[in-house]
């Protein structure tokens, strides 16, 4: 599931590209719904009925029911810089599990110690 709530700005740029994949062929239709998902976190599935087109008029019909919020600025820099932190520990705690179970090698420590290595040839030892 995406978000729900964007900035102002960002609900423009999300009514002007909902009208490149409404008069878009598949292939630009496509490339439209990527950049949503990953530009916005903005999927059409999580407002749109199976089967229909969904378009500026539906985007402006959600956020006049509240299943889409307009905030301001701030609050949502605020909510991208929290969801980044939440991304980066999940990540960094997975990649903790996969190296304790040997699923994955610690490249950190083995750059470490290649850099170590450097050095020390580097300095005749």
């Amino acid at each position: 599931m995406g978000r729900n709530k964007f900035a102002q700005d960002e609900i423009e740029e999300i009514a002007r590209l909902l009208r490149l994949k409404n008069a878009g062929n598949r292939a630009r239709q496509k490339l439209v719904r990527h950049d949503l998902r990953t530009v916005y976190e903005f999927n059409i599935s999580d407002f749109n009925e199976p089967g229909r087109a969904f378009g500026e008029a539906d985007l402006q019909e959600a956020i006049r029911r509240g299943v889409i919020q307009v905030l301001d600025d701030a609050t949502i820099a605020d909510m991208k810089a929290k969801r980044a932190r939440d991304k980066a520990h999940d990540q960094a705690e997975r990649e903790r599990h996969a190296i304790e179970a040997g699923e994955m090698t610690d490249w950190k420590a083995s750059a470490r110690a290649w850099e170590e290595w450097e050095k020390s040839q580097q300095n005749g030892d």
